[in-house]
């Protein structure tokens, strides 16, 4: 594994609206010290750009396939490249 910054854009697909997702998502990056977002989107998708150290990147989309309890997370798709991000984690709204 490497320290060498990464930046995942991606889109988590399952039941994951209604569940507590977002707050899960945002606590469990920022006990990584990740920056970036989350938001759910209209489509009962939630999306994420996750910025930080290679290693703890990837140990991040690890457990986005966890989730909370009451997630059930059927996909975790990688998209297109994003900008890194930096500062504080956050939770957007809806889009």
């Amino acid at each position: 594994m490497t320290a060498d910054p990464l930046t995942m854009h991606v889109l988590i697909e399952g039941r994951v609206q209604g569940v507590g997702y977002r707050a899960w998502c945002a606590e469990e990056a920022e006990a990584r010290a990740l920056s970036g977002w989350v938001r759910n989107l209209q489509t009962g998708a939630v999306e994420a750009v996750i910025s930080g150290p290679a290693d703890t990147v990837v140990d991040m989309l690890d457990a986005l396939w966890q989730g909370p309890a009451l997630a059930r997370v059927n996909t975790v798709t990688n998209l297109e490249t994003a900008d890194p991000a930096s500062g504080a984690f956050e939770i957007r709204p809806t889009e």
